[in-house]
């Protein structure tokens, strides 16, 4: 029953009650503020076809997460390499340069527990405190992870929310704690039978979730509408710099402003390449820093030879070409560009989950 008819219905049962009643009645008593909505009903709105077609897509895919475990984002073998607390932050460094990685779970053996997780952020405060402390260097050399909170005090960074889920649990609900956190990447943490002890087994990251979906699920075909259409990404006030850049005021934007890549342009605006926050590691490897005081031009030559490159799109580029990018590619960012390569915006792989997961969902439910 709509809302209208229902709230008429209402009005005539009290109507009738109301002249069948003794004639005096107490002061307090107004029925017609109860009668009142204390919100009005909203018009429902009218969806185009694509509209309607995009909004099933999406709760398709959101339908899908829910019945999906993070263990079902697991490649039949892997590897995993887990960090005692203890280790020196430079052998860490060398450790993730050595496996091909960038993060990594850590270990309070003391305790026997799950002490969070080692990634980029963590290695560019330890830069941060080196540069604030450039007589420390003996210091900084001796720092274990364990002291890695201490840093984050010394130089006044909030420290990074530990998040975590079991493997069973619904692979919609580790994306949403990814999203709350703001975290890239997830531990999947289990406890052992016998001795009840946390067990770290993986690490599920937003591209691997987002590859899943792709793989799996055929209705991203419906997600027609485009970038500019659903708003997805970040389109003012971006971070740029040039090829002349010094490395360091590249990484505190990356710091100040939490995020994870920084584009690289010409003075004519065209985008030339893209300076991440992995290309740190291969910067300080070894514990050296001295080539932190190069340009970003420099820093971007020590790339590996097998880096992939960057990925660019268009404004008027859909999402489920994105989702098939994402599907035959290992993306981690697009940089939007317009015909003559200029800057127009960037889309993350948080800024797709979010959509994926958020768009919608309030009608929905």
């Amino acid at each position: 029953m709509s809302g209208p008819d229902n709230s008429e219905s209402i009005a005539q049962a009290v109507h009738s009650v109301n002249e069948s009643a003794a004639p005096a009645r107490p002061a307090f008593v107004q029925p017609r503020t109860y009668l009142e909505l204390s919100h009005p009903i909203a018009t429902p709105k009218t969806l185009s076809p694509i509209d309607r077609e995009q909004m099933e897509g999406l709760r398709i895919i959101r339908a899908f997460l829910k019945v999906r475990t993070s263990y079902d984002v697991l490649p039949l073998s892997f590897r995993l390499i887990v960090l005692d607390t203890s280790l020196l932050v430079k052998k860490s460094l060398n450790i993730l340069i050595q496996n091909g990685i960038v993060s990594a779970p850590l270990w309070d053996s003391k305790s026997s527990t799950f002490a969070g997780l080692l990634t980029t952020s963590d290695y560019m405060n330890v830069i941060q405190y080196y540069w604030q402390n450039p007589d420390a260097l003996d210091q900084v050399d001796q720092f274990r992870l364990n002291s890695l909170r201490e840093v984050e005090k010394a130089i006044g960074v909030a420290p990074i929310e530990t998040v975590s889920i079991h493997p069973d649990k619904p692979l919609y609900e580790a994306c949403r704690r990814m999203l709350e956190s703001r975290a890239r990447r997830i531990p999947l943490v289990d406890v052992d039978d016998e001795t009840q002890r946390h067990m770290v087994v993986s690490v599920v990251t937003q591209y691997r979730i987002l590859k899943f979906i792709a793989v799996n699920v055929t209705e991203t075909e419906m997600l027609g509408k485009s970038l500019k259409d659903i708003g997805m990404g970040s389109f003012s006030n971006l971070q740029t710099a040039h090829m002349d850049t010094p490395v360091m005021d590249v990484i505190h934007m990356l710091v100040k402003k939490n995020i994870s890549s920084v584009p690289i342009l010409d003075t004519d605006g065209h985008v030339l390449n893209v300076f991440e926050a992995v290309d740190i590691i291969t910067l300080i490897k070894g514990g050296s820093y001295d080539d932190l005081n190069l340009n970003v031009g420099d820093a971007l030559l020590k790339r590996s030879d097998d880096f992939p490159g960057i990925y660019t799109c268009s404004p008027d580029d859909r999402l489920s070409t994105i989702f098939d990018t994402i599907r035959r590619s290992r993306v981690h960012r697009l940089v939007v560009i317009d015909e003559n390569r200029h800057l127009k915006g960037m889309v993350t792989l948080s800024d797709i989950l979010e959509y994926v997961l958020l768009e919608g969902e309030e009608d929905e439910n």
